[in-house]
């Protein structure tokens, strides 16, 4: 039986594992931003070049947004970003992301997913 402390431990563990997908330093995560989220945020005729800077962009925002309350996994967030809203939502699948993984506070079975979006994507 969980108590309250292990619950709290649990996420806490959960929260520190998505800070490091939102930093830049777990290698096994996926970052997918989506098709409208970057062409929306780079304009139209946009260079390859232009969106490499945008992605970099999200990348460097979401590494400081803030989390509400009700995100105690820290694994959504909301940033403004050239005048648009922008969300970020950490998932987690098992190791070959056929499923969801059977425990998000194991990084040892646990693929994490962070897509950048824009509202409407949703």
């Amino acid at each position: 039986m969980a108590t309250q402390a292990s619950d709290a431990a649990r996420t806490l563990t959960i929260a520190e594992l998505n800070d490091r997908v939102r930093l830049g330093l777990d290698r096994n995560a996926r970052v997918l931003i989506t098709s409208n989220c970057l062409e929306t945020l780079c304009g139209e005729g946009c260079a390859p070049t232009d969106r490499v800077l945008v992605q970099a962009e999200l990348m460097a925002a979401f590494r400081h947004c803030q989390f509400s309350e009700d995100s105690p996994e820290r694994d959504f967030g909301v940033v403004e970003l050239r005048g648009r809203t922008v969300w970020m939502k950490i998932d987690y699948y098992d190791l070959t992301l056929d499923y969801g993984s059977d425990d998000p506070a194991d990084a040892s079975v646990t693929t994490r997913v962070m897509t950048i979006l824009l509202p409407e994507d949703y």
